[in-house]
């Protein structure tokens, strides 16, 4: 079975530092076939078998090997496909937007008096939508410029997240459904 895995927080500011030779080495050690990196962030394409967990599997892996905790997200093929597919704005232009349309993927499902905070933290250009353990936000001056960060939908939400841009995620699942 096809999975994805996002790495919450690695590389970003000189922080959690993992070249993804070594990741991909990482995953193939725990059994996982076909695996792919994308780009710096932990974005990871792998096969493997269905019922164990991997999330589990990836984190303790990654402690051992880094002496660092890192959140990873694990989404089947499936999974994965339906958040792109449930998009609230709908078709996403790449060039123009791609960076600018971001999912952000939570380890649980907030409760709606945490969603409900995060609306006073959102600038009236931008949108945000929250649909079972997804946060779709368009952020039409920059993700760079938001107040929704990553860290702040973390603490509002109570939950671990991981963001990424419509244009990876696009990436993504074309590396998936190969």
């Amino acid at each position: 079975m096809k999975y994805l895995s996002l790495l919450r927080g690695i590389n970003v500011a000189g922080q959690k530092k993992i070249k993804m030779a070594e990741l991909k080495a990482l995953y193939e050690g725990l059994g996982f076939a076909d695996v792919q990196t994308y780009i710096q962030s932990g974005n990871v394409v792998f096969e493997a078998d269905s019922g164990l967990k991997h999330q589990a599997l990836i984190e303790q892996a990654i402690q051992k090997a880094y002496g660092f905790d890192v959140h990873v997200s694990v989404c089947i093929k499936d999974e994965f496909n339906a958040i792109l597919e449930a998009c609230p704005f709908g078709e996403v232009d790449l060039a123009a937007d791609g960076t600018k349309v971001l999912a952000t993927l939570l380890s649980d499902e907030p409760d709606q008096d945490a969603i409900d905070s995060l609306v006073s933290f959102k600038h009236e250009s931008e949108s945000l939508v929250v649909l079972n353990k997804v946060v779709y936000l368009r952020c039409p001056n920059g993700y760079g410029k938001t107040k929704l960060s990553n860290s702040l939908l973390e603490k509002k939400l109570k939950v671990q997240a991981t963001t990424r841009n419509w244009r990876s995620m696009k990436k993504l699942q074309e590396m998936l459904n190969e």
